[in-house]
């Protein structure tokens, strides 16, 4: 709900750094909650897609590279001019598995370690871009691999299937 109260600008339009309209192609970055915006060395933001019906990696095709490659322009465009950190200088990727079931994508600054921004869990937009410029259903064949904690629900089923 936080995501689509977000889009709606029912909540946090005040910090909107860039939000493209277009309900197909279109996006919000706004600052991640974990970032307080006093410093760029943990630079922190968030892309939300206004399309709700794709919900992850998964779900993309060669369909969305006009949305993904806005994200990948529009986004380090607006960081450059808001906070003066040019797109060199950013790490931009997607999480698999995400925390929530609403595609984004993070950007963060270089030199700092983001929870999940680790390769096993971090998909860089540009490859995901090239993947799907390449095979459309890029996404849809291919193993993905992803940390879990032993904690979480997926685990226990994993090993419920004598998996792990």
């Amino acid at each position: 709900q936080w995501v689509y109260n977000i889009l709606e600008k029912k909540a946090e339009a005040d910090r909107i750094v860039h939000e493209n309209p277009d309900p197909s192609n279109g996006f919000v970055l706004v600052p991640d909650l974990k970032w307080n915006q006093n410093q760029l060395d943990d630079l922190y933001l968030i892309a939300l897609v206004h399309r709700r019906e794709v919900k992850s990696l998964r779900d993309l095709t060669a369909e969305h590279l006009l949305l993904l490659r806005n994200i990948l322009q529009e986004g380090k465009e607006a960081i450059v001019k808001r906070f003066g950190v040019p797109g060199s200088q950013l790490r931009i990727y997607l999480h698999y598995q995400p925390s929530y079931h609403h595609l984004h994508v993070h950007f963060t600054a270089l030199g700092y370690d983001a929870p999940g921004s680790s390769v096993e869990r971090a998909h860089l937009l540009a490859d995901v871009i090239d993947n799907l410029a390449m095979d459309s259903t890029y996404y849809q064949k291919r193993a993905l691999t992803f940390p879990l904690r032993a904690d979480e629900p997926l685990f226990k089923k994993f090993q419920e299937a004598g998996k792990v």
